[in-house]
This record gives structure tokens, sequence and C-alpha cells, in this order.
């Protein structure tokens, strides 16, 4: 149904396999303990609640960044978040579908 309606109202950015290929990072936005039992291979993990204290730092890395959680809500948060101070920040979703994005790459 999303890729039908991508289609339909015009393209869509960058796919997360393109952008690991080149080079992004992934900022996985969950708590510890819930990255703790799963996340995707060389991520960082930066809660939702620091995201905007951590920001700069992440903006020294002159890197286009991947937020990931569970779901998809709080990566889209933090990457709404991170694009408000200027980076280039993409919602990936669910930590497992980036994972698997980086598997293909």
């Amino acid at each position: 149904m999303l890729k039908f309606l991508a289609r339909i109202f015009g393209t869509k950015g960058p796919s997360t396999r393109e952008l690991l290929g080149e080079g992004a990072i992934v900022v996985d936005v969950r708590s510890p303990r819930e990255y703790q039992g799963g996340h995707v291979k060389g991520s960082r993990n930066i809660p939702l609640q620091s995201i905007s204290a951590k920001a700069a730092s992440l903006k020294k890395q002159k890197k286009v960044i991947i937020t990931c959680c569970a779901s998809g809500m709080r990566s889209g948060k933090a990457a709404k978040l991170l694009r408000q101070v200027g980076l280039e920040a993409h919602n990936g979703g669910a930590w497992q579908s980036v994972e698997r994005a980086r598997q293909e790459k």
C-alpha cells in the first residue's frame, strides 16, 4: 500500500540500503535495555530523550543519519528533531528493517 501511495504522490527519498551504502550512521533511539535485546550491527544507541543533547556530536561526523527504534514512532520523532537542527536525518523505522537493509547492502 505504501509503495502504491509513493508512486501516486511522487518519488520518495533514497532507500535505507542506499543510505547505508553511502556511509550513513544508524542511531537507535530506544532505551539502553531495549537496545541490549537486539540492535543493528554498528549502530549507536542514543535514547530519544537524549537526541537533542547529542545533536552537536552527530553534526561533527558530517554523515547522513538513519534513526530506528522498535516500530518507527520514536525514530520518526528523532529524525524530525535532527532535521530541525540542520542534520540530514531519515526515519529507518523498526530496527529489524534497518538490519535487513544493512545485510543487503
